[in-house]
């Protein structure tokens, strides 16, 4: 069985709390695993998670501020030391390239040839990624900063009723959805679409550090799982604007307008204790009506499953997009 979870590492901003870690997120994704904006501690994190160094084939960053990339030389020097054999994809702003390499050699140990680097620039960049499709778009932060989003090809439900009706069973099932026809027991020829329906794939996008912008929106369309940051309440919004960040309720509106399925909130400033987390709840419901989550390090949560709604979400993600104030 496919296997589709986040894995929180880390939930904190600029700097860690007694209970939240720095930034740091695995998207286990059928075989494959996305690091995310690995900060420091994400190493004694993973294992605290039950999760390793061979999980790791992406390691994404979204930018060079500290707590989302000074994780980085433990990591890369944690897939030397266990021998990791797997090729494993680097992403990360360009113009950052002097950081990435101080990270990737920031100490001496023995090195590891595994690691290809992928730097990011201009307004779309797009890498397949086993099952998935890996896209970057750049966000609004005082440095350059991208956002992510993976998205599952579009595939057919198969419907065995309609499959029964047609005589259609055993190998033939494979066939069919191999070659696209099979014939029947009484020899016609049956098509795909004849015994089965659209099946929208799943999709995910990582939102971190960034005003409202156009890229965010983007990247957030009809996903089945975002998860972005909301590093500030609504009495900070200037605060917030200011330093290149999203409050709570604005999260919610990215979701909302974006057709989102489910959202994650996290990346909190060290301003706030547990007793704000229903705060952030409800400004973000203020907006979105589907599933919130409030991260906290370690928790897991699944990719939400696909269901018939997704083209439905997307035409009303649009619509809203539409009527409502730039």
């Amino acid at each position: 069985m496919s296997l589709r979870e986040l894995v929180v590492l880390g939930t904190s901003s600029a700097v860690p709390t007694r209970h939240r870690n720095h930034n740091g997120y695995l998207l286990r994704w059928d075989g494959q695993g996305f690091l995310f904006d690995p900060g420091e501690g994400t190493q004694r994190q993973m294992l605290h998670a039950g999760v390793g160094s061979h999980d790791i084939t992406w390691i994404c960053v979204t930018h060079f501020h500290g707590d989302h990339c000074l994780g980085v030389p433990g990591i890369v020097q944690r897939i030397a030391r266990d021998g990791v054999a797997h090729q494993v994809q680097a992403a990360y702003p360009a113009g950052g390239e002097t950081y990435w390499r101080r990270l990737r050699h920031a100490s001496s140990f023995a090195d590891t040839s595994v690691i290809a680097e992928r730097p990011l620039s201009g307004p779309v960049a797009a890498f397949e990624a086993g099952p998935v499709t890996l896209t970057a778009r750049p966000l609004s932060h005082p440095v350059e900063s991208y956002g992510y989003r993976l998205d599952e090809p579009d595939g057919r439900r198969m419907l065995p009723e309609l499959l029964a009706e047609r005589g259609i069973g055993g190998p033939s099932v494979g066939e069919l959805q191999r070659t696209g026809t099979a014939t029947a027991p009484d020899g016609s020829v049956v098509h795909l679409a004849d015994c089965s329906e659209p099946r929208p794939g799943q999709s995910a996008a990582f939102i971190m550090d960034t005003r409202l912008c156009e890229g965010a929106f983007a990247l957030a369309e009809g996903v089945d799982l975002l998860i972005i940051e909301s590093t500030f309440l609504s009495s900070e919004a200037r605060l917030a604007e200011e330093y290149g960040h999203l409050t709570a309720a604005q999260a919610g509106r990215i979701a909302a307008e974006s057709g989102a399925r489910s959202l994650v909130l996290t990346h909190f400033s060290e301003r706030y204790d547990a007793g704000d987390g229903p705060r952030f709840l409800e400004e973000a419901h203020g907006s979105f009506d589907g599933d919130v989550v409030l991260a906290h390090d370690l928790m897991r949560v699944p990719v939400p499953r696909r269901d018939h709604g997704t083209s439905h979400r997307r035409a009303r993600s649009q619509a809203a997009k539409a009527s409502s104030p730039s």
